[in-house]
């Protein structure tokens, strides 16, 4: 597709259900992201995920999605503490969850894991600029990669997980021309979120496009109002029910 000059669309998915529209609409890429941390179960961040949280919400997207390329994230210290447990970890991703790819966070410290899990027909998807698992290193979640020297260690780290065999990376808030440099540079396809549109691909979570989280990143896009349409739906049957409307209306029509 980058050869093509096509771009890659790409979504989060956590559910079967969700997962069948989003196919249906003939999304190219679902990431089973660990996002699930703050979507689905409330964190204030990613740091609480577990293996066994990702491999459950990608058995439910695989049971959805019927033709979308598959990608769990790896969660923290599930491929940090040694190149052996990062294998077994993608592995069960794949095995159980039904993945057919894996992403991780970081360049340089993480080459050894992606060149290992290559070599064994473990396609991975890297992930540089802002890092979710590195927050408080980072200093929250804003921009990266603003200084002259970040900006020179970012393409470095680009240009090594392409050479350590990494399929694609997406490039998550750091400034555009910096993500266009870095498309330009690579033969692997970047996937942006927050970095501009020269990227060759873009991703969302799912629930900031859909309406459905409170506060989102201002590079989301909000191309659905679900949360008040939900919030509007309930009151309604609520309403329905203190009254006597449900089920007595429904039982009458028929």
């Amino acid at each position: 597709m980058k050869t093509r000059g096509e771009k890659i669309t790409m979504l989060t998915a956590y559910d079967a259900t969700m997962a069948a529209l989003f196919d249906r609409a003939g999304m190219d890429v679902l990431l089973i992201g660990d996002s699930l941390g703050m979507t689905i179960l409330g964190h204030p961040n990613t740091l609480q995920v577990t293996l066994e949280d990702v491999i459950r919400h990608t058995q439910a997207v695989r049971r959805g999605a019927a033709r979308a390329l598959l990608v769990a994230d790896m969660p923290f210290l599930t491929y940090q503490v040694s190149v052996p447990e990062a294998v077994r970890n993608a592995g069960r991703l794949l095995q159980e969850g039904g993945a057919a790819a894996v992403k991780l966070e970081g360049g340089e410290p993480v080459l050894d894991v992606v060149e290992r899990l290559v070599s064994l027909g473990i396609p991975v998807m890297g992930h540089l600029g802002l890092l979710p698992q590195s927050v408080h290193q980072q200093g929250g979640f804003k921009r990266q990669a603003t200084t002259e020297r970040a900006r020179k260690q970012l393409l470095a780290d680009a240009a090594a997980l392409e050479n350590a065999g990494a399929c694609a990376v997406v490039l998550e808030c750091i400034p555009s021309d910096l993500a266009q440099e870095t498309s330009a540079a690579l033969k692997i396809p970047t996937i942006g979120i927050g970095s501009g549109p020269h990227c060759d691909g873009q991703v969302l979570v799912s629930y900031d496009l859909l309406g459905l989280t409170a506060e989102a990143p201002p590079f989301a896009r909000q191309y659905a109002d679900l949360g008040n349409t939900i919030l509007a739906a309930v009151r309604a049957y609520y309403d329905d029910v203190k009254q006597g409307g449900f089920p007595r209306d429904r039982a009458a029509n028929a």
